[in-house]
């Protein structure tokens, strides 16, 4: 006979509830103990009921088992948080010289655009600078056509809705027309 899958949700009645909590309770004490037994590990195992009532199960002390979770997680909690701060920094200092070097870009830029340092630009160069502000308003007026293009959007959708609610406004105040 082959059991169907168990849907995994909470269990609504209470009886089956506890009976299955009773059961399974068991049935993690018995591999609990199996799994030390058979590979020589250390086991501990802690549930607590709905009522708060403790089942525990360990083959040495349980406080021994305990004390020595707490060491190995000071000490992983420890190295990891000091790796994490080392990873962080390190992206820091990363985004930091790149930021560096996109203000010293601008600024260089902005001087070449002011018109300070151009000597010694190549005539490519200056011909760039030439036409960055032709591209610049290209760019503004694009920017500007497509606002006012949305906008005027806006207001048709607007218009045809004012239309639609005089229409049935007016069907209202005349119903004989």
């Amino acid at each position: 006979m082959v059991r169907g899958k168990v849907e995994m949700r909470r269990i609504e009645n209470a009886t089956s509830r506890k009976v299955t909590f009773s059961k399974r309770r068991n049935g993690v004490m018995k591999k609990a103990y199996e799994i030390s037994v058979l590979c020589d590990a250390e086991v501990a195992i802690m549930i607590f009921s709905q009522k708060g009532r403790l089942y525990q199960f360990s083959i040495s002390s349980m406080e021994k088992i305990i004390e020595r979770y707490h060491e190995y997680a000071k000490e992983a909690l420890k190295h990891n948080n000091t790796f994490e701060v080392e990873q962080h920094m390190k992206q820091l200092k990363e985004k930091a010289a790149s930021i560096s070097k996109k203000i010293e870009m601008l600024e260089i830029s902005k001087r070449k655009l002011s018109g300070q340092g151009i000597g010694s630009c190549s005539m490519n160069e200056l011909q760039e600078i030439d036409n960055q502000p032709e591209r610049s308003l290209k760019k503004i007026r694009t920017k500007k056509s497509q606002l006012f293009k949305d906008e005027i959007e806006q207001l048709k959708d607007r218009e045809r809705l004012f239309l639609e609610e005089n229409a049935r406004l007016s069907i209202k105040v005349h119903p004989d027309s």
